[in-house]
């Protein structure tokens, strides 16, 4: 009985079945370079790259599918520097390694630029708009042009 205050075996520390899953995935898997870089939420308008992460999400499943458009607007609202490399690994299981690459680089790319506007809305987003409002005054004066 003297015994009892001494513990034999392992720890959880040294047992390997109990390793940081974590960590090996982040030096096993293949990230974007530009998932590196910090975002700042608060400079970002998530509402504007909302219906753009839905409809990658849609085209990449092939399916609508409102759990995994959810679970990334979550891990985007939650925190103010989210974690590219973790929503990549925590995305893997819904979408294919390949797939939650591609779409991390996009959406790290977007909201990189978002965080450099100064309304918060993606460059690409701001340049599409003025293009389809350019073309619809060029339409509106070739009517006005032809009545």
């Amino acid at each position: 009985m003297s015994d009892a205050h001494f513990f034999k075996g392992t720890s959880t520390d040294q047992d390997t079945r109990f390793a940081d899953k974590k960590k090996k995935l982040m030096k096993t898997m293949k990230f974007a370079d530009n998932l590196d870089k910090k975002v700042d939420m608060t400079k970002v308008n998530l509402d504007t790259l909302k219906p753009w992460i839905t409809n990658k999400i849609t085209q990449l499943l092939t399916i609508e599918d409102d759990v995994v458009t959810e679970f990334v607007f979550n891990q985007l609202e939650e925190r103010k520097q989210p974690n590219g490399k973790d929503m990549q690994i925590n995305l893997t299981g819904f979408l294919n390694a390949k797939n939650a690459r591609l779409f991390m680089e996009e959406l790290w790319q977007l909201l990189l630029s978002a965080m450099e506007t100064s309304g918060g809305i993606p460059a690409p987003f701001l340049e599409s708009k003025k293009e389809e409002i350019r073309k619809r005054q060029v339409t509106y004066m070739c009517v006005q042009v032809n009545a």
